[in-house]
């Protein structure tokens, strides 16, 4: 540790590695800190299973072309605004180079999965999901002479006036400094800190689940933010999905997550309805649900479907609770029976025909009926009835670091930083506002860790 690297990267999923193998392949000297044990490496893209990147044409794997216009158009949805467009469109336009690159760090892709994903034209999924992607990630980092550290807690970093100096780090050996002449900071952002949560959210956050890595708990962020760097992003913004409610409290991972809301209906422990569960294609709108259920008494909600549909969609690795009628269903999760029976009969009979396809926005919907249902309607009426309890599943916070189009991290004063560059989740806020659209966390990191990687290296060698 007493060698001068010319690169430094801080954490161990797929933004700290494009980083890394970027680096190492402009020449420079690299060492990945990662705080999590070996078996734990990778922080969340261990649960992930898909990429989306804009392309001019089918392929293999894809079914046809993502323009970048189509992109910025599903991302300026999701987020109403709330990116910065200059720099999400940069994204977009770097992530078309994204698909052939990574493949040639190791990743192989396969075809789309179904349900009700309907990503088999947009996004790419990893062969053997996002573990796979991570050992192919880290196969070829170590082939390239990537030097890495596991258990390696950055206790905290000496900057002065925007420049990166060393770091301090506990090892199972002991506290050693590490020198370099760049840093790229790729640690994930707060999600797995309760107490920091609990700041934004109050109490409510005892409720939430940790659908990623329990290693995720901001320290590198606190720091840098501590230390001059520019925040972007609202705290009380992240990718939050509605996941099983017996999930683990930590790294549920995406097995946990259910994908049949637009199959029922959802409601609260007052029986009611609350929202639109079929507003929009699912891809587009799977990821508001966790804050509107973190909105709902106790923080728990719902999904009630009958047997039509129970094998239209991947479950969850819990099976749903069954019953033969909606009082009895009811009953098994507390709820008042008459008040459960209602809002399904206000719903069956709001319904109108329509021919049903969940791929597209179909015209099977409600009329009369607050909330509305506004595609995918169907009465709710045949035994068993079934459902599965819910929480929100935090996947990671948007508060962040703020950056520009080289990945560098800009100070409070306007400046950009000496030598400081970011990537991944912990400056994903700058792209992401708010909402979420599938596999674009893994855009985001593959795109400025590769550029943070390059660019870094580049400082390094001048």
């Amino acid at each position: 540790m007493t060698r001068k690297f010319d690169v430094l990267v801080i954490g161990g999923g797929n933004a700290a590695l494009c980083a890394a193998i970027s680096a190492r392949r402009a020449g420079a000297s690299v060492l990945v800190l990662e705080g999590a044990p070996k078996f734990y490496r990778g922080g969340n893209t261990r649960h992930t299973r898909n990429m989306r990147c804009a392309h001019d044409a089918a392929t293999d794997i894809l079914t046809g072309p993502y323009t970048e216009q189509e992109f910025w158009e599903d991302l300026l949805r999701v987020t109403g605004g709330q990116t910065d467009e200059e720099l999400a469109r940069f994204m977009i336009r770097e992530s078309k180079d994204i698909l052939n690159w990574i493949v040639e760090q190791g990743v192989r892709w396969q075809p789309s999965l179904g349900g009700t994903l309907s990503l088999g034209r947009t996004n790419s999924f990893f062969l053997g999901g996002g573990r796979a992607m991570l050992n192919a990630l880290y196969l070829t980092a170590e082939q390239l002479g990537v030097e890495i550290i596991y258990d390696a807690e950055v206790l905290d970093l000496e900057i002065d006036d925007g420049m990166f100096l060393s770091a301090d780090l506990r090892r199972t050996d002991g506290r050693v400094n590490v020198t370099a002449s760049t840093l790229v900071a790729a640690a994930g952002g707060f999600e797995a800190n309760i107490d920091w949560l609990k700041q934004y959210w109050g109490e409510a956050a005892d409720n939430f689940l940790i659908r990623g890595t329990p290693y995720n708990r901001g320290s590198i962020l606190r720091m840098l933010l501590g230390k001059g760097v520019q925040e972007v992003g609202d705290p009380t913004q992240c990718h939050a999905v509605a996941i099983d409610a017996r999930a683990p409290k930590f790294d549920g991972g995406i097995i946990t997550r259910l994908d049949c809301v637009v199959f029922g209906v959802v409601v609260n422990t007052q029986a009611a309805r609350f929202y639109d569960e079929g507003e929009d294609i699912w891809p587009k709108r799977y990821a508001i649900w966790g804050r509107l259920v973190a909105a709902q008494p106790d923080q728990i909600a719902y999904i009630i479907f009958d047997s039509t549909v129970l094998n239209s969609f991947m479950p969850s690795l819990f099976p749903p609770i069954a019953a033969g009628s909606i009082a009895e269903l009811a009953s098994k999760f507390d709820l008042d029976p008459a008040a459960l029976e209602k809002t399904i009969g206000d719903f069956n009979a709001a319904v109108r025909p329509g021919t049903f396809d969940h791929t597209v926005l179909d015209d099977c919907r409600t009329e009369g009926l607050t909330p509305p249902k506004t595609h995918w309607a169907r009465r709710i009426e045949t035994p068993p009835y079934y459902a599965y309890p819910v929480r929100p599943g935090i996947t990671f916070t948007y508060l962040g670091t703020r950056v520009n189009r080289q990945a560098r991290m800009l100070m409070k004063d306007g400046n950009a930083a000496v030598n400081m560059f970011a990537a991944g989740e912990i400056m994903a806020g700058n792209v992401l506002g708010k909402g979420y659209a599938a596999g674009i966390g893994m855009t985001i990191g593959s795109v400025f860790g590769r550029i943070a990687g390059r660019e870094a290296a580049q400082h390094a060698r001048n």
